[in-house]
């Protein structure tokens, strides 16, 4: 038995990986830039990591609908509720990632941790992509990991200049 993965779940899946793990680094390793206090880094983490998901969720959800009411064609047979649970639980357990190091480790030491633990998740997930499309790995783990490493160190920029 073949398991073929449709196009759209596999879109929501890979965005909601992929953006869960940029965002929530960017804004973990940001907070904790500017800020020490771990249950300040903690709660604004939890907070936009659900947000966001939230919201990435009710974004898939709304433009794929106007992606099937566009379609005249009836090719695009995905389930929306499908597809927007596929983005809010990759997008929720990838911006996890990033944010268990504080829960553990102090605050400097969960900063290189989450930055380094994300960013090797990008490149694996980069890596698994480009297995699963049959394009070049390598090329598909750096570009991810570049993308990754751009918006971390936005985060870590804005929260250095805005320390509180």
């Amino acid at each position: 038995m073949k398991i073929t993965l449709d196009e759209d779940y596999f879109r929501s899946i890979m965005f909601g990986l992929q953006d869960g793990l940029v965002s929530t680094t960017g804004v973990v390793v940001g907070i904790s830039a500017g800020v020490s206090d771990q249950a300040i880094i903690i709660l604004a983490s939890f907070v936009a990591v659900s947000v966001e998901a939230s919201s990435m969720a009710a974004g898939q959800y709304s433009s794929e609908k106007a992606v099937h009411q566009l379609d005249k064609s009836g090719k695009h047979r995905d389930d929306l509720i499908i597809g927007a649970s596929l983005m809010f639980f990759s997008y929720l357990l990838a911006g996890l990632v990033p944010i268990l190091p504080f829960l553990i480790f102090p605050v400097g030491t969960a900063r290189v941790i989450s930055i380094v633990v994300a960013l090797a998740s990008l490149f694996a997930i980069g890596y698994l992509k480009g297995k699963i499309v049959k394009e070049k790995t390598l090329r598909s783990a750096v570009e991810m990991l570049i993308i990754g490493g751009l918006a971390t160190a936005i985060g870590l920029v804005v929260g250095n200049f805005l320390k509180v």
